[in-house]
């Protein structure tokens, strides 16, 4: 079964390579979605895969990130929409 998962992570999370780290585990994890930087320095993430996988990136993003401080993880389920790859976006 496929899942759905928006997460806002909060701290310091911008500048620090967050986007790319992201990305180079969606893609070892075989998950689709984006990753971007917000306005108010957030970073908003979308994945779409396996239930285990997208647990495994948000605790490798809040907790292993060799930059990154994230303070809060924000954390919607949402339905699939059938994305394909993984991406970083402005």
């Amino acid at each position: 079964m496929v899942y759905r998962v928006s997460a806002t992570f909060k701290g310091k999370v911008q500048g620090v390579y967050f986007r790319q780290y992201t990305r180079r585990w969606a893609e070892m994890l075989s998950l689709s979605g984006y990753v971007k930087n917000m306005p108010d320095g957030t970073v908003l993430a979308v994945f779409e895969g396996q239930r285990q996988a997208i647990q495994e990136i948000l605790r490798r993003l809040k907790d292993e990130h060799p930059q990154a401080t994230v303070t809060s993880v924000d954390i919607k389920v949402q339905e699939p929409e059938g994305l394909q790859g993984f991406e970083i976006t402005d």
